[in-house]
């Protein structure tokens, strides 16, 4: 069993304990991070006189062979051999060039090498989910510009409320995800210090440049308290929260594909290479993806909830409790990684029934709010007009029909203050372009916003 302590120790620890304690099994994910870190380590040690540059260039050439040995599949992670991703990179580096590479750990300690891994391990996976998220609102973007006239209904409550387009209601989740990426900058521009040279938590006596170091690995510098930098995973907590929160907006978005796709709705129909079938019921066809989408996210929360109590009632300054922050959030990258292609793929190729949309939006009841404000128009007081709206939909629900479908005789029989021109103003077309505000879905409005949104894509390239 190779480990990093042991000297003040009499008797073997016992092989349950070892594998218990141990976290090889998952931290090996760290491989690339602990060498890259301990590459800008000796470099730094070497800058500073504590190792020659001969010790130096032997121990990175030693680093970067047990790194192209493992990609290569040449040199395999022997987990009932090493404790931990760092014991086994030591390890080999000292059977590979020998005594330089007792001096790689100078200055350092686990504490805040482990710091430094997960770290870096986080600010790369920060960057890949936000490219993730880039794509899907180039998908999301895509289907605004090709549907600003495809009307449906917009709800409350599940409730048919007032006529809107496709791309307006996709324009609602472009800027939901938009401020995931937003979350996402903050989170990199936060974390961004470097806890390498913190040692166990009290600094080291070894003349360290620890802003050389951060600077080798691209930090905006080092951290500013060595206790802090060894037992703070604020940064990890805040990107599960913001994985969790992009997972909480996939289940919502997925949970209308999902509607949309039933028999009652028929608003879309999901490609075969993103649907599944039954086992004994032929004609299924069955929303898979975004089902899994939005049951995987109660995972993604799992991990976040349990990150926080781990940290609950931690004293300063690091604790073995901290190894428990590793599997959760692996968990947690992993499942929104994999949610985002596949969902993205999925709406890229989803088809819309733009005819059942629009006779939805027509047999719901979505003018109503437009016939109203006619009203208003013809000198009516508001509250009057609801009223009479009011009796206008119960007349139309007695009669098995749409307010537009009625006569103008059976309008002027609700009130007659009902004209010829008031077709026109309950149209869907009407109802949707006539809306101005910015924000609101008038064509008009949604092609400015649409423009700003492609700019802010290209500003983000």
């Amino acid at each position: 069993m190779a480990q990093l302590w042991g000297g003040r120790f009499t008797k073997e620890t016992d092989w349950q304990v070892y594998h218990f304690n141990a976290s090889i099994g998952f931290d090996k994910r760290f491989l690339h991070q602990d060498i890259e870190g301990s590459i800008a380590h000796v470099t730094m040690l070497a800058k500073q006189g504590i190792l020659t540059d001969a010790e130096k260039a032997r121990i990175i050439e030693g680093l970067n062979g047990i790194l192209a040995d493992v990609d290569a599949g040449i040199l395999l992670i022997d987990e009932d051999k090493y404790e931990d991703v760092h014991s086994f990179v030591e390890a080999n580096l000292i059977d590979r060039i020998g005594e330089p590479g007792k001096k790689l750990h100078t200055g350092r300690s686990r504490n805040d090498q482990v710091a430094l891994d997960m770290k870096l391990y986080t600010r790369t996976q920060v960057k890949e989910v936000d490219a993730l998220l880039k794509k899907l609102l180039e998908a999301i973007l895509h289907t605004m510009e090709e549907n600003l006239e495809t009307y449906m209904p917009g709800f409350t409550h599940l409730q048919k409320a007032q006529p809107i387009t496709l791309a307006h209601h996709y324009g609602a989740y472009f800027e939901m995800f938009k401020r995931d990426r937003d979350r996402l900058t903050d989170i990199y521009k936060r974390m961004n210090y470097c806890p390498l040279g913190a040692g166990a938590l009290a600094g080291t006596t070894y003349p360290l440049d620890r802003d050389y170091s951060a600077q080798l690995m691209g930090f905006a510098g080092p951290t500013m308290n060595s206790i802090d930098s060894v037992s703070d995973r604020d940064y990890l907590i805040e990107f599960l929260s913001a994985l969790a929160t992009i997972m909480m907006h996939l289940s919502r978005f997925s949970e209308e594909i999902i509607i949309w796709n039933s028999n009652e709705y028929r608003f879309v129909e999901i490609d075969d290479a993103y649907s599944t079938g039954s086992s004994i019921m032929p004609q299924k066809k069955n929303p898979d993806i975004a089902e899994l989408v939005r049951g995987k996210t109660g995972r993604v929360y799992g991990a976040l909830m349990s990150l926080l109590t781990t940290m609950k009632g931690l004293p300063l300054a690091y604790n073995k409790d901290m190894q428990e922050d590793k599997e959760v959030a692996f968990d947690a990258i992993d499942t929104v990684k994999n949610c985002l292609p596949l969902f993205t793929g999925m709406i890229e190729t989803m088809k819309f029934r733009k005819d059942r949309m629009a006779e939805s939006a027509m047999n719901g009841f979505t003018n109503a709010t437009d016939a109203a404000d006619y009203l208003v128009g013809k000198g009516v007081p508001f509250r009057d007009a609801h009223g009479i709206i009011g009796r206008l939909v119960l007349y139309c629900i007695d009669k098995n029909t749409s307010i537009d479908a009625l006569s103008l005789t059976e309008l002027k029989e609700i009130s007659d203050v009902f004209e010829e021109d008031v077709f026109d103003a309950v149209s869907l077309k009407t109802c949707v372009e006539k809306r101005l505000t910015f924000g609101a879905p008038g064509p008009e409005m949604m092609k400015k916003v649409i423009e700003i949104q492609k700019q802010y894509l290209q500003e983000e390239a």
